[in-house]
């Protein structure tokens, strides 16, 4: 069973213009949306490509999202990032 495109109608406050984004990318803006300040973690929240996800409403949408590097351990200890949507946005309805 396929499931229904997502899709997300924003626009930033002010702004007599929205922008729809679709797919996976409307996935992690709502996810970031919801996440309000603490962010969200591919490790907490997985996704198939969150750099990506974050590159395109970096780049084709204008969002300001901050990337957080965070150390981590277990038996691959490194560092995994944090994104925070610092952009005030208005979902459309």
């Amino acid at each position: 069973m396929k499931h229904p495109k997502q899709t997300m109608r924003f626009r930033l406050p002010g702004a007599g213009w929205a922008r729809v984004a679709n797919g996976r990318v409307a996935w992690a803006l709502a996810e970031l949306l919801r996440a309000g300040k603490r962010g969200v973690t591919p490790i907490d929240n997985p996704g198939p490509r969150w750099s990506a996800y974050i590159f395109t409403l970096r780049t084709e949408y204008g969002l300001d999202i901050e990337t957080v590097n965070e150390p981590h351990g277990g038996p691959y200890p490194g560092t995994h990032a944090r994104y925070v949507l610092k952009s005030r946005i208005e979902v459309v309805e």
